[in-house]
């Protein structure tokens, strides 16, 4: 019976289920993985049968409408976390990733089991022209994704710059200690199982906490970074999210990643990138197949080695 401690995947999806089951696939075929996964609400009741059947293989049954720039990404993310830790596993990492990843390079799980102790993700410390995010009750409405010239984006950088001037029309006046520092970053994350133990626990002690990211924007991209940067986990953070992105260059598209094709193959595989996104069946399928068929989770990169230069010889 193998030993090692199996990975747990969590991954926050919201469409294209056929394309979500060949990541999943990748991820559980050799039995090193469990993956839990929550669906929108908007799609659950399309795409809960669709999800591959296995042992392995969790969806939550509560769910929640998961908004961009809104508290309801973090809130997605803990719904996760929890569900991971009622299942009573002693897990080696937990690994948050879309529905949109794919794996693109074997030996991750070899990779995991070298560096037990350490957390990856993208991070950096927030300057003070850049608090506004967290510093200003941003209303609703201002909490969404416009990717074209609109009013709410002018609207929010009238804000911005005003904080930027020492002027805040809207603060946030929830608790926050003078000793904690902000981080901002990616999302996506790879923590090792005693720091997902971690979270949950201070969370549940510490309300204010939430309370203070409630409205603030964007707040999935510096909740958990700012959390395990301003505790003693803090010098285990490696800055590295081992995911591949290529970002848009026009203004609607440049703070975004955009879909990966057949011909961004070479400079992922280029990388040391262990996951990509993101991917989309519908924009090219060919892309999804060539990782979906080639990467699995827990097959050694050495392994994979050896097979290919036996095919060669």
């Amino acid at each position: 019976m193998n030993s090692t401690p199996r990975t747990a995947f969590i991954l926050q999806i919201h469409k294209n289920p056929d394309q979500v089951n060949k990541f999943i696939n990748q991820l559980i075929s050799d039995g090193q993985a469990d993956v839990f996964i929550h669906i929108d609400k908007r799609n659950y009741g399309n795409y809960i049968e669709k999800i591959v059947k296995s042992p392995n293989v969790k969806v939550l049954q509560q769910s929640i409408v998961c908004e961009w720039g809104d508290i309801s990404q973090v809130d997605t993310t803990i719904l996760l976390l929890k569900e991971v830790l009622a299942s009573n596993n002693n897990y080696d990492f937990v690994c948050l990733r879309s529905g949109q990843d794919l794996l693109v390079k074997d030996g991750f799980k070899d990779f995991l089991l070298i560096n037990k102790d350490k957390v990856f993700m993208n991070f950096r410390k927030m300057s003070e022209e850049t608090l506004g995010f967290m510093k200003i009750n941003w209303p609703k409405v201002t909490r969404r994704r416009y990717t074209a010239v609109h009013p709410i984006r002018v609207y929010r950088r009238i804000l911005l710059r005003f904080y930027s001037k020492g002027i805040n029309i809207s603060p946030n006046k929830n608790k926050w200690p003078k000793d904690y520092s902000f981080y901002k970053g990616s999302q996506w994350f790879s923590i090792p199982f005693e720091v997902a133990k971690y979270i949950i626990e201070f969370l549940e002690k510490n309300e204010w906490y939430y309370k203070f990211f409630e409205n603030t924007l964007v707040p999935d991209e510096s909740f958990f970074h700012t959390l395990i940067m301003n505790s003693h986990y803090k010098t285990d953070v490696v800055h590295n999210n081992l995911m591949f992105l290529k970002w848009g260059e026009t203004l609607s598209e440049r703070n975004s990643p955009q879909d990966l094709t057949r011909e961004d193959i070479k400079s992922i595989e280029e990388t040391d990138h262990y996951f990509a996104r993101k991917f989309d069946q519908n924009i090219d399928n060919i892309v999804v197949d060539y990782f979906a068929n080639k990467v699995k989770f827990g097959r050694s990169s050495l392994a994979k080695r050896d097979e290919d230069l036996i095919i060669i010889n």
